[in-house]
C-alpha cells in the first residue's frame, strides 16, 4: 500500500475530485457559519432586568372607578359594600338583606336579593336591590351581580330601580 501525496489530492483521480469537493462544501459552510456569526453580533435586544427606565412608565393609567354602583363610592366604601354584597346574594344564605357602612366616609347602605339564583353560563348570578347613603343624598338601585365557580361576586349591570313589589 503506498501513502497518498499532496499530488493525489489535486490530481485528476477519483479520490482527488472527492476530496476538492468536500474541501469547497467545507469551505462554504464555514462562510456561512462566519455571516451568521457576524450578523448576530448586530442584533440586540434589551433585557428588562438590566434596564435602568422602566418602560412601562410611560404608559398612561386610566384611572378606573372604585365602585360600579357609584364613582362617590371609595375603594374602601366598595370593598365593605362588595362584602355585604356577597352575603345578601350568597346562595347558600337565608335571603336576608345585608347592610354595610364606612365611618370614615359615612357612607353606607344595603343590599338584598331580588328573586332565586340562577345558572348562565359557567356562573352563579342573582339580581339584586342596592340602598346606598351618599353624600348626595339616598340612591336606589337594582342589578346583576354573578360570579364564577368559587370565584368572588361582581357587578354585572346596575341601574336605578323600579318600584320594588
Amino acid at each position: 500500500m503506498r501513502g497518498l501525496s499532496v499530488l493525489d489530492y489535486r490530481g485528476n483521480s477519483k479520490h482527488g475530485e472527492a476530496a476538492q469537493t468536500i474541501r469547497r462544501a467545507v469551505l462554504s459552510l464555514g462562510v456561512v457559519a462566519l455571516a451568521l456569526i457576524a450578523g448576530g453580533c448586530s442584533i440586540s435586544f434589551p433585557v428588562a432586568g438590566l434596564m435602568e427606565d422602566d418602560v412601562t412608565a410611560s404608559v398612561p393609567v386610566v384611572a378606573q372607578q372604585a365602585s360600579p354602583l357609584s364613582p362617590e363610592l371609595t375603594a374602601e366604601d366598595w370593598r365593605r359594600a362588595k362584602s355585604a354584597m356577597s352575603v345578601a346574594l350568597d346562595p347558600i344564605g337565608n335571603g336576608a338583606s345585608a347592610p354595610w357602612s364606612n365611618p370614615e366616609t359615612a357612607l353606607s347602605g344595603s343590599f338584598a336579593p331580588a328573586g332565586q339564583p340562577y345558572v348562565k353560563g359557567d356562573d352563579v348570578c342573582r339580581d339584586f336591590f342596592a340602598d346606598l347613603v351618599l353624600q348626595t343624598g339616598t340612591r336606589k338601585l337594582q342589578g346583576k351581580a354573578c360570579r364564577p365557580s368559587g370565584g368572588e361576586w361582581s357587578v354585572v349591570e346596575a341601574g336605578p330601580a323600579e318600584k320594588r313589589t
